[in-house]
């Protein structure tokens, strides 16, 4: 089958109308496709993202989680180191709305305690004579909100003089869901430091390795190897163990967050590069070296906002592995250290098989970890797709 060609210089077909616009036919359109044509780009990245009912949902779940952390204190139904020694390694307790077929409302059974000669083990029986009724909204133990202001408000409390352990106790006798409320404050906000970190590295020196090319882009591309071949754990111990043990925990707590930042940037540092390839040949791209322009207002004015939705997608798939790299840290306990508490701190509780045969509700810290990061990545999927809303 012989296809003719056009003769040089004979003008190109083109599939574009040259016809002027037609008012009357934009006003036949539906409601609907006029809302279409008319929107802006960020509003069709939201109908498109709006699609993705998973990621919604995910994102609304991590909006409450990181809205929770700002009034930690309020929500715990007990102090940080509030400890009772006579409900040691309690099992969690069950909430009850009836008692004797009569609505009481929510309330937990008073326990007693004996002790297992045998096997030396505390065993907590329930009263159900002894109805202790959950209060809200209630004065409880007293706390700083913020190291600022003095508060003992809490959402739910105890009964006066009883006791609520809905998640357990540990092995000092201290609320296990008290402490979880308390370290997502450190486990989630070490993600977004450390992907601030990330994100201006990859930023930066990819931009610069895309833009300019040449032996910096080469020397790069040979850093990024090198880094992604170690293996992250390790590497992740050996820079966390040279950290004095002289410093306080804040100062590990923000050396931790460095080092999750240093060693994450190299995946979006090449996400970038890729991109700024392609674009620094466009016509814009010219125009503004014509005009004068510096290379960070070219890289940051006029290249990286082109794609920025791509970045923050994948910004939120690398903040998973930075909450699991402080977990697995603390956990083998190399990350940060008490008084400091996060939700690799309470794993460390449940570190024997042992204890966690005897008193398996010291691994409810892990549930958190594990929705957080199935939530990030879910979001990350919808913003992902969401990013190009014309396909």
């Amino acid at each position: 089958m012989s296809v003719s060609l056009p003769k040089p210089g004979a003008p190109l077909e083109h599939y574009v109308s040259n016809a002027d616009f037609d008012p009357d036919q934009f006003e036949a359109m539906s409601a609907g496709q006029q809302r279409y044509y008319m929107a802006s780009q960020k509003k069709l990245m939201w109908w498109k993202f709006k699609k993705h009912k998973l990621a919604l949902a995910s994102g609304i779940f991590l909006l409450l989680a990181y809205g929770m952390i700002v009034i930690a204190e309020f929500l715990a139904p007990y102090g940080l180191h509030t400890r009772n020694v006579d409900y040691i390694h309690s099992p969690p307790q069950a909430v009850h709305f009836f008692n004797k077929g009569e609505f009481v409302g929510p309330f937990v059974y008073g326990r007693k305690m004996t002790l297992d000669i045998d096997t030396l083990r505390r065993v907590y029986i329930d009263n159900p004579s002894d109805v202790q009724p959950i209060r809200f909204f209630c004065r409880g133990d007293a706390y700083r909100f913020w190291g600022l202001v003095d508060s003992n408000v809490h959402l739910v409390c105890p009964a006066v003089g009883g006791q609520m352990y809905l998640l357990g106790t540990d092995r000092l006798g201290r609320d296990v869901l008290s402490r979880i409320i308390y370290g997502a404050r450190i486990s989630l906000t070490i993600g977004l430091i450390g992907i601030s970190v990330s994100f201006v590295l990859g930023i930066v020196i990819g931009g610069l390795a895309g833009y300019h090319g040449g032996l910096f882009d080469l020397l790069v591309q040979r850093v990024i190897e090198v880094l992604q071949s170690l293996p992250s754990l390790p590497l992740w111990m050996a820079l966390a163990a040279i950290m004095p043990v002289s410093w306080s925990p804040i100062i590990v707590y923000f050396g931790i967050t460095i080092i999750l930042g240093i060693l994450d940037w190299t995946g979006l540092a090449r996400a970038v590069r890729s991109k700024l390839l392609s674009l620094r040949e466009e016509d814009y791209v010219l125009a503004a070296q014509l005009m004068g322009a510096s290379t960070p207002r070219i890289i940051g004015r006029h290249l990286v906002p082109g794609f920025m939705s791509h970045l923050i997608a994948s910004a939120t798939i690398s903040v998973p592995s930075m909450i699991l790299g402080e977990t697995a840290l603390s956990f083998l306990g190399l990350g940060l250290r008490p008084p400091i508490t996060s939700w690799g701190i309470l794993l460390t509780e449940a570190r024997s098989v042992s204890v966690i045969a005897f008193y398996p509700w010291l691994l409810f810290p892990m549930i958190p970890v594990i929705l957080i990061i199935l939530a990030f990545n879910f979001l990350g999927d919808g913003l992902r797709d969401a990013a190009d809303p014309y396909k």
